[in-house]
């Protein structure tokens, strides 16, 4: 029979103390055996589900670097100590226990941060952009990121863009048409701009993959998104900030390829009716010989490689899967999502890039509930389309890639 001292306190350490400690983004705190004890009951609801710790990829599709998921073994072990009345035992069994590792970068070379602590104004969610400015005054690759929470109890996710010099006129009158510090952003920045990078409770961030890089030219924004969720009330503020490593040069240029229909954006084609319980869409292309085009020249026509994945939609989204589609008919999975949370995105390195030849094709496919029990605030449904506000709908993939 499993006990807390010899089996359990190691696998909560490792797997749940970085959200459930004082001051986290947690509700409650989960580190000693009367915490853990008290609340059984719900941890084995979460745990039983897979919803906790929180990792949205579905096992079998792909293997990830720095995977957050509850080994299988460590899910029995908590699943039967539960089960078996969840005794302490004695302390003397104790196993070393130790936190993840910290993650981080081997060389910081520049960190940007708000430029005051911002007080969120809507609770108990508030999503907000802020625009930082660029300092470099030569064109730089950041090869490595780090996002640092200011207040980790309130700060839920943060994702990071960039804005090319021809795009900050766009960006920068959302800023200036919103009297308050940033402006409010929800499904995206406001506009489409590659993702620079992202943190969720438990990711680390670090280097990009060893000789890639993405350039940054002067005159560049970066577009700080950050997630508050403030469910005991307003009052508190923050100050988040990104380091990141900076090279003049690199190996691979890379480029973070966003993957959508484009007739969803430009003829409104992402149709999704109301009342209706699963409304799919999907897109295939084979981008190879037209990489030039797409990436404006920063990657060249013909095979590329996919370092890491990830996707987006909005509220009623409730599944996605990107994959590649070998000329030959073989299918290979890079991010399938089977229960979607707004709340829980993020991108995913692969542990083995993956090679993209020029006939083979990349896909996103994207699912909605749209009926009437699954609207925000009880509202009626009604058809949605691709936008970027709370009653819009996005089906986008981001692709981490190099030729």
């Amino acid at each position: 029979m499993p006990t807390w001292h010899r089996d359990v306190r190691s696998i909560v350490t490792q797997s749940c103390a970085s959200c459930h400690t004082a001051g986290a983004i947690a509700p409650f705190v989960l580190q000693s055996y009367a915490d853990v004890f008290a609340r059984r009951s719900l941890v084995r609801t979460q745990i039983e589900s897979r919803k906790m710790p929180p990792w949205p990829p579905a096992p079998g599709c792909a293997e990830y670097a720095d995977d957050r998921s509850l080994p299988e073994q460590d899910r029995a072990t908590l699943l039967s100590w539960i089960d078996g009345g969840a005794p302490e035992g004695d302390p003397a069994d104790a196993r070393p226990s130790s936190a993840p590792p910290p993650g981080g970068l081997s060389r910081v070379d520049r960190e940007l941060q708000l430029g005051a602590p911002y007080v969120p104004v809507q609770a108990p969610d508030e999503y907000r952009c802020f625009l930082l400015d660029w300092p470099e005054t030569q064109r730089r690759y950041v090869t490595g990121f780090v996002a640092k929470p200011g207040n980790a109890a309130i700060v839920h996710h943060v994702l990071v863009f960039l804005a090319a010099p021809a795009q900050v006129a766009q960006f920068q009158a959302l800023d200036d048409a919103d009297p308050a510090p940033g402006y409010k952003c929800f499904g995206g920045p406001g506009g489409l701009a590659p993702t620079l990078g992202g943190w969720t409770p438990g990711s680390r961030g670090g280097d990009f993959p060893v000789g890639t890089g993405v350039p940054v030219d002067p005159g560049s924004k970066i577009i700080l998104q950050v997630h508050y969720n403030l469910p005991r009330g307003l009052g508190p503020s923050d100050q988040t900030s990104i380091q990141l490593k900076l090279d003049t040069a690199v190996d691979r240029q890379a480029f973070l390829l966003p993957w959508a229909d484009p007739s969803w954006l430009n003829a409104r084609t992402m149709v999704i009716p109301a009342g209706q319980a699963d409304v799919r869409h999907a897109f295939t292309f084979s981008p190879g010989a037209y990489l030039g085009l797409i990436t404006s020249g920063a990657i060249p026509p013909g095979p590329f490689t996919v370092y890491g994945a990830g996707s987006h939609q909005h509220l009623r989204g409730t599944r996605n899967r990107l994959e590649i589609q070998r000329a030959g008919g073989a299918r290979e999975c890079l991010l399938d999502i089977p229960r979607w949370d707004f709340h829980w995105q993020g991108t995913y390195a692969l542990k083995t890039p993956k090679r993209v030849e020029t006939g083979d094709s990349i896909s996103i496919e994207c699912h909605w509930d749209n009926s009437a029990a699954n609207q925000p605030g009880g509202a009626p449904p009604r058809d949605l389309n691709w936008g970027e506000g709370t009653e819009d709908e996005m089906c986008l993939g981001f692709l981490y890639i190099t030729q």
